[in-house]
C-alpha cells in the first residue's frame, strides 16, 4: 500500500469480507484477533484482484519499507531536497546498493524509474485538487524548474500536464506505477 487509495481498497477488502476490528496503514494491515481457517486465502485472493499481495519474506519487506520511504522522500517537507539515497539508507538502516539491487530484482525495474513514478503520481493528484500552479507544484514535488516536471511527466504518461488537465485524470493502477 502506498497511499490513501490503497488505504482505503484494503479497507473495502476486508470490510467486504465482513471482518471488523482491523487497523490499515501505509504498507500494513492489523486485526485484533486470529482470523478462522481458510480465511487467510479469501482475503489473499481478494487482495490479490485490487492489486496488492501478502508479504511474508524479507527482501519483499524491505522493498515495501524502500516505497514507503520513497513516498515519505516525496511527500516530506524536509526530506524533498535531501538526497534520495540518504533518505533510504537513514530510514531502512541498509546501504543503497543493497536496497536498490533487491528493489531492481523484486520489482523488475529501478528504484529511480519507481522515485520519478510516484513523482508524477503525486503531480498527478496536486493537479487533480487545481489549487496549485504548475510553478508552485514543480516546487512542492522538488522540481528543478516547470520544463523538468513536464517532462518527466510525459515520459511517464504520454502526456504534457496541461493535456492530463484538460482529458481525463486517471490515475495509474497500483501495478502500472
Amino acid at each position: 500500500m502506498v497511499c490513501q487509495h490503497c488505504i482505503r481498497a484494503v479497507e473495502r477488502v476486508l470490510s467486504d469480507l465482513n471482518l471488523k476490528d482491523f487497523r490499515v496503514e501505509l504498507g500494513r494491515a492489523c486485526l485484533k484477533y486470529d482470523l478462522p481457517k481458510g480465511l487467510m486465502e479469501e482475503i489473499e485472493a481478494n487482495l490479490h484482484k485490487e492489486g496488492f499481495e501478502i508479504i511474508l519474506d524479507h527482501n519483499s519487506s524491505l522493498v515495501e519499507k524502500t516505497k514507503h520511504a520513497i513516498l515519505h522522500h516525496i511527500r516530506d517537507e524536509k526530506e524533498k531536497h535531501h538526497n534520495l539515497s540518504d533518505c533510504i539508507e537513514n530510514r531502512l538502516g541498509v546501504s543503497y546498493d543493497t536496497i536498490s539491487r533487491i528493489f531492481s530484482v523484486k520489482e523488475g525495474r529501478t528504484l529511480e524509474k519507481y522515485h520519478i513514478a510516484q513523482k508524477v503520481e503525486r503531480v498527478k493528484e496536486l493537479l487533480q485538487h487545481g489549487e496549485y500552479t504548475l510553478s508552485e507544484i514543480a516546487d512542492m514535488v522538488d522540481y528543478s524548474s516547470v520544463a523538468h516536471l513536464s517532462r518527466q511527466f510525459k515520459n511517464v504518461t504520454g502526456m504534457t500536464p496541461s493535456e492530463y488537465i484538460k482529458g481525463k485524470r486517471e490515475r495509474s493502477g497500483l501495478n502500472d506505477v
